[in-house]
């Protein structure tokens, strides 16, 4: 039964839109971050107008990176394109690594399995979401040898786009998914990762930050901006947001603050956003082509601009999202 959550007011964003050519309306301006965060060397700053008040909305012609000379733009529009009808994609995107009471992806290392099968040998880490990366590919490596894959972490490479080239499967883990989307620009992988899961058709595997990346851009992650990616386009794998972790509001609690739901609710008082699938911990999104099919043991809150919230039970076929048009309900 859908349910009404209460708008919370004074939502506030600087992202103003720019069109990649789709028919949908939610994929004719997928959001890109106004600040377009700048980076030198190793050291990142936000800009002026960042530093002692909030930054004002500009125009995208504004934008750095927007003209001619900006680097980076064609990146992050290409990365946003939505995957086209009859891609060979084989997506699952689960909201959570851990459950409370199992092991490092123990809730879902069924569905794992199943999804990799028996083709696949070796799986290509990506640990760019933590600090340390040598100790989460220890973690990583170790469940995957359990469940009968080789893993090898991106960042032992020394060539980390041949790697994806030559993988056989993607696993992207959760962390902050800020400085996880940074890596990937900073890296060059955004092209090659769409290129080897939506035309050459390998599994991706996608953890909380794993997921929010596959989507069409991170402006729903529930993370801080420790670091300043050069836009907030992601792969663009599925042409909708994914909010993981998503919390129901607690009746009794005295918190103040906005809740998960309100947030999303913000970002859908700006024009020309996406649907946003809340994934609660313990669901995952398993996605084959242009099927998408809702699993795990909890459900998911599904947020369409100007519509009520729906709630959806395990099971639920949610592959009208993956079409130009979210007039269709589930």
């Amino acid at each position: 039964m859908a349910q009404a959550v209460r708008a919370s007011p004074g939502g506030f964003s600087t992202s103003p839109h720019r069109s990649i050519g789709s028919s949908a309306s939610w994929l004719n301006r997928p959001e890109e971050s106004s600040a377009a965060w700048r980076t030198q060397g190793s050291r990142q700053a936000p800009p002026r107008s960042c530093r002692g008040r909030p930054p004002r909305a500009r125009g995208a012609a504004e934008l750095p990176g927007a003209g001619p000379r900006g680097r980076g733009r064609g990146r992050a529009l290409a990365s946003a394109r939505p995957a086209p009808m009859g891609a060979p994609r084989r997506l699952l995107l689960v909201s959570n690594s851990t459950l409370r009471g199992g092991g490092y992806l123990g809730h879902c290392e069924q569905q794992v399995r199943r999804f990799l099968g028996q083709k696949v040998k070796r799986v290509l880490f990506i640990p760019y979401a933590l600090h340390d990366r040598d100790a989460y590919a220890k973690t990583a490596r170790e469940k995957f040898e359990s469940l009968g894959y080789k893993l090898e972490s991106i960042h032992e490479s020394s060539d980390p786009v041949e790697a994806v080239r030559k993988s056989e499967a993607i696993f992207i883990g959760g962390g902050n998914t800020f400085r996880l989307l940074k890596a990937l620009y900073d890296n060059s992988l955004l092209q090659e990762i769409r290129k080897r899961v939506l035309e050459d058709g390998i599994p991706y595997v996608g953890s909380s930050a794993g997921t929010n990346v596959a989507t069409v851009s991170i402006s729903t992650t529930n993370d801080m901006p420790i670091v300043y990616p050069p836009s907030l386009l992601a792969l663009g794998l599925v042409p909708f947001n994914i909010n993981p972790h998503y919390l129901d509001p607690d009746v009794n609690s005295t918190h103040m603050g906005e809740t998960r739901a309100e947030r999303i609710l913000q970002y859908h008082e700006e024009p020309n956003t996406p649907p946003v699938l809340g994934l609660r911990e313990g669901a995952m999104l398993l996605v084959e082509g242009d099927k998408a099919t809702l699993q795990g043991v909890t459900g998911a809150r599904l947020f369409l601009r100007g519509e009520k919230p729906t709630e959806h039970e395990p099971g639920t076929d949610f592959s009208f999202l993956l079409t130009d048009s979210n007039s269709q309900k589930p």
